[in-house]
């Protein structure tokens, strides 16, 4: 048996303000974003004018097109939550606004996507600290022992 969920007033007026700030917050995403790709593209133009005798250098030459690459793929990766964001907010806006069920529905779907890329990342980067940490105390104990 489904039951209709109906929303009060209180609960539509707190949507429609998180609504607007979380349009403000996927707006200063997309933005930092494009600073992240304008970096990636001035690392790119500094590196190749810098000599190529810096490979000898150790990791200052090892770096030269590998940071360019970091910076192209977080704004890459950052691209997808902050997508999500920004199609919840609009979403929710239009189905707050014109009372549309269809479009609410949608709007909580992007909530979902974007919650389940930040949880997911987080899972990653987590396992990723471990592991630096597994790999690093297995250097500390092998390097004090010989």
């Amino acid at each position: 048996m489904e039951q209709n969920l109906e929303l009060n007033q209180l609960a539509k007026d707190a949507l429609r303000e998180g609504a607007k700030w979380t349009f403000f917050l996927s707006i200063l995403g997309f933005i930092g974003i494009g600073f992240m790709l304008v970096v990636a593209i001035f690392m790119t133009i500094t590196f190749s004018a810098m000599p190529s005798e810096l490979n000898g250098y150790g990791m200052l030459g090892a770096m030269r097109g590998f940071m360019s690459l970091i910076y192209f793929l977080m704004a890459v990766i950052y691209f997808f939550p902050v997508y999500y964001l920004y199609k919840y907010s609009t979403n929710l806006k239009t189905a707050l606004q014109f009372n549309n069920s269809n479009l609410l529905a949608d709007a909580f779907v992007n909530l979902k996507s974007h919650h389940k890329f930040l949880g997911i990342g987080i899972i990653i980067f987590i396992s990723l600290y471990l592991l630096i940490l597994v790999g690093l105390l297995f250097t500390v104990i092998g390097s004090s022992i010989f």
